[in-house]
């Protein structure tokens, strides 16, 4: 049996196979990494968000090639996207050294990549290729990273004094 490594990349490790929820297992399968990153390696959110943008350019032409093989878009079992989104919403979120936050970050990402409010499901719809697969997970990791960031100094305000 030959190793496929393009299908190994974009599926995260074979997490976009699951049957059931592929972008919601993909989406934890990041969380888990960013969890070993952050809190059992001590690295800080700027190497995360270092191999944020490494795994993006990877996933790009990785993505583009696997739908120019396959004549796809946007197949469920890519997950990558979910990966360097959830952890775009972590890497600008972290500030406080929290599981609180990662958690956030993890929940706000998959209501705005399930949802697709404005920009995101614009990106979504219209975007061509491996654009429109990264591109609404890379804004939807922006804009949870912003609500996490709100939510967190509200808790913080009134409830963890």
């Amino acid at each position: 049996m030959k190793l496929d490594l393009q299908k190994l990349y974009i599926t995260f490790f074979y997490s976009g196979l699951t049957p059931k929820a592929p972008g919601t297992v993909g989406s934890i399968a990041g969380f888990l990494v960013a969890i070993l990153i952050l809190k059992v390696f001590h690295l800080s959110t700027e190497t995360l968000f270092l191999l944020t943008i490494l795994f993006t350019l990877i996933a790009y032409k990785a993505i583009n090639e696997y739908e120019e093989r396959t004549k796809t878009h946007d197949d469920k079992s890519i997950v990558i996207d979910e990966v360097v989104g959830v952890w775009v919403a972590i890497a600008f979120s972290y500030h406080y050294n929290s599981y609180i936050e990662i958690l956030l970050a993890l929940i706000y990402f998959r209501i705005f990549d399930i949802w697709k409010p404005s920009i995101i499901g614009k990106i979504d719809r219209e975007a061509k290729g491996a654009v429109g697969v990264l591109g609404d997970d890379l804004v939807a990791g922006v804009i949870s990273a912003i609500c996490v960031v709100a939510t967190y100094k509200f808790l913080l305000l009134y409830f963890f004094k």
